[in-house]
């Protein structure tokens, strides 16, 4: 097939790939310093993932728990990360949380407020105090357009509809970046001595995800180690505890945890609630990890739905309470002809968020190759084995000035980069068409359902492995496109993703022989003291390469209230 031709040429300073709270938030610092910076995204503008994000972000703002403190979240965070979490990032998060929750009401942004104005918080689930901020149940979506006005405000060039491919390098520094522009149907080069990877998560590799179609499939992954850096934890991927099963087009859509902070109970099929056997202290208020699992095992004893799900009932709240506090989840099903202020919502665990993604230094956003930074969801370090909710959107404004700044001081000592070393190559994947591509991610994604799952064995993996072995050596025997097809050539693209993401996904899960967090292994069903330990893959000629890291000691302060075990009285929600 004749490779094409670029078409259109862009050289900026710093090139963001995502435009979500993360890219944005770091395009913001940029602009302080006065750097020239370009926000680049395959959807709109104002409609990033970080929208889905509902429940809250956590800061440490002791509006209605003024015993609550940074160490007490940072204490949290690792408790709820079993103890794999770096401590550095854990400790730059919550450290700098509320400044940045503040700022944000400073731009605009709409928090539910107290009587006496302050930001509101709610409880959320593994918390030892409420320190969940939120705007209703739509908090993602009001710091979204909170940022996208700033960044408007600021004069911060976006283009949408470009799928990136491939990032490009030359003597060991970036030098720019191949894409294409899927609306005006044509391949982009960047030239730019900065990228940052900002494109979210791989949760969506999955086929039962709470992403929209399109998203978080792994992109970040395939990017970062095409370009050389390191990748980590990628077993660890977060099964949110309630997603929706019915109707079909509605399979995983998330319900937020919100519910059950607002105190919504989970019930089986016989009305059993059934937290109370698996954690009688926390109840629906106990790490996702342990939600997820319990409601799975409801459902694979027959104590499921006809749906293959469980109950979540508010019913019993006053229902202008749920209008107010949970307004989406009111009328998303309603939408379906279920009044929750009447009915429980039916619902079963699915995949949501990953907590593996690429090392970072979370002090400054750097991946170790010159120039190459990331931030949010596609970063790995601050969580660990398991997500504390209501951090993830904590951790892209945070980290997205952090790695602003840092990138100002690098750029200060950066040469200018030379446009002739850049390979400018366009490689089409020798995939197959079309039909046959689209088939074949469905197949991926059901095999990591069935493969890599909530409840994981050497048995169950080894099967996986071996399925993604076959898909890819057939891969070559399928029809391929004789003439360039832009619809094909995307498909293809997110094939090649989500295949790199499932291997080493598999791979992670064999390797770590021990239940730790969201990974559970039912042939090794307790932690094991020497895989306190984060699991790294790199790139070569040859292929991955595994290695393992230690986890650096928790500094004084966090140890003091780990030992002190604060821990959230849940009947203060009775």
């Amino acid at each position: 097939m004749e490779n094409p031709n670029i078409v259109t040429n862009f050289d900026y300073k710093v090139i963001i790939l995502g435009a979500g709270a993360a890219g944005i938030r770091t395009a913001i610092e940029l602009k302080k310093n006065n750097i020239s910076c370009l926000l680049i995204s395959k959807r709109k503008h104002d409609d990033a993932h970080t929208k889905m994000a509902a429940g809250g972000i956590n800061a440490s703002l002791g509006s209605l728990d003024p015993d609550d403190n940074w160490k007490i979240h940072a204490a949290d965070t690792i408790r709820e990360g079993y103890f794999i979490n770096d401590p550095s990032a854990v400790e730059v998060v919550c450290k700098q949380a509320p400044e940045a929750v503040l700022e944000l009401q400073k731009w605009g942004c709409k928090f539910n407020l107290t009587e006496d104005g302050k930001i509101n918080q709610r409880f959320f689930g593994a918390q030892s105090f409420r320190r969940t901020c939120f705007s209703g149940d739509e908090t993602g979506k009001e710091i979204l357009r909170t940022l996208v006005a700033k960044a408007k405000a600021e004069a911060i060039e976006h283009q949408e509809g470009i799928y990136i491919f491939k990032i490009l390098k030359s003597n060991e520094r970036i030098t720019g970046a191949l894409g294409y522009d899927m609306v005006n149907e044509q391949f982009v080069h960047y030239l730019s001595p900065v990228v940052v990877i900002a494109c979210g998560g791989y949760a969506s590799v999955y086929s039962r995800s709470s992403s929209r179609q399109g998203e978080n499939t792994g992109d970040s992954i395939s990017l970062a180690l095409q370009a050389g850096a390191r990748v980590m934890d990628m077993e660890m991927v977060q099964f949110h505890p309630t997603g929706m099963v019915s109707p079909q087009s509605y399979l995983g859509k998330l319900v937020t945890e919100a519910v059950r902070g607002e105190g919504g109970i989970l019930v089986n099929k016989t009305g059993e609630r059934f937290m109370e056997k698996y954690a009688p202290e926390q109840m629906e208020l106990a790490t996702r990890d342990e939600v997820a699992r319990a409601i799975a095992k409801e459902i694979l004893e027959g104590r499921g739905t006809k749906n293959s799900g469980v109950f979540l009932d508010i019913s019993h709240k006053d229902k202008d309470f749920i209008k107010d506090r949970l307004p989406h989840m009111y009328e998303r099903f309603s939408g379906i002809g279920i009044d929750i202020s009447k009915k429980p919502m039916e619902v079963a665990p699915t995949s949501h968020y990953s907590m593996g993604g690429i090392e970072v230094d979370f002090t400054t956003g750097s991946t170790g190759v010159k120039g190459l930074y990331a931030v949010g969801e596609a970063t790995a370090g601050l969580h660990g084995a398991n997500r504390l909710g209501g951090n993830s959107l904590a951790e892209t404004i945070v980290l997205g000035k952090i790695t602003g700044n840092s990138i100002a001081e690098y750029l200060t000592t950066q040469a200018t980069i030379e446009k002739k070393g850049n390979d400018t190559t366009i490689q089409l994947p020798q995939f197959p068409n079309y039909l046959s591509a689209e088939k074949l991610i469905k197949d991926v994604k059901e095999l990591l359902w069935l493969h890599a799952g909530i409840i994981r064995s050497q048995k169950i993996l080894e099967e996986g492995l071996e399925k993604l072995e076959k898909i890819q050596k057939n891969l070559k025997g399928h029809e391929q496109q004789t003439e360039f097809n832009a619809e094909n050539f995307l498909m293809s693209l997110d094939l090649h993703n989500i295949m790199v993401v499932a291997e080493l996904i598999l791979k992670s899960a064999l390797e770590r022989k021990e239940s730790r967090g969201a990974h559970f292994r039912e042939d090794f069903p307790e932690e094991r003291k020497h895989w306190c330990k984060n699991i790294l893959w790199g790139k070569t000629q040859a292929g991955y390469q595994i290695s393992s890291k230690d986890i650096p000691e928790v500094g004084r302060d966090i140890k003091e209230v780990l030992e002190a075990h604060y821990r959230l009285d849940y009947h203060q929600l009775e």
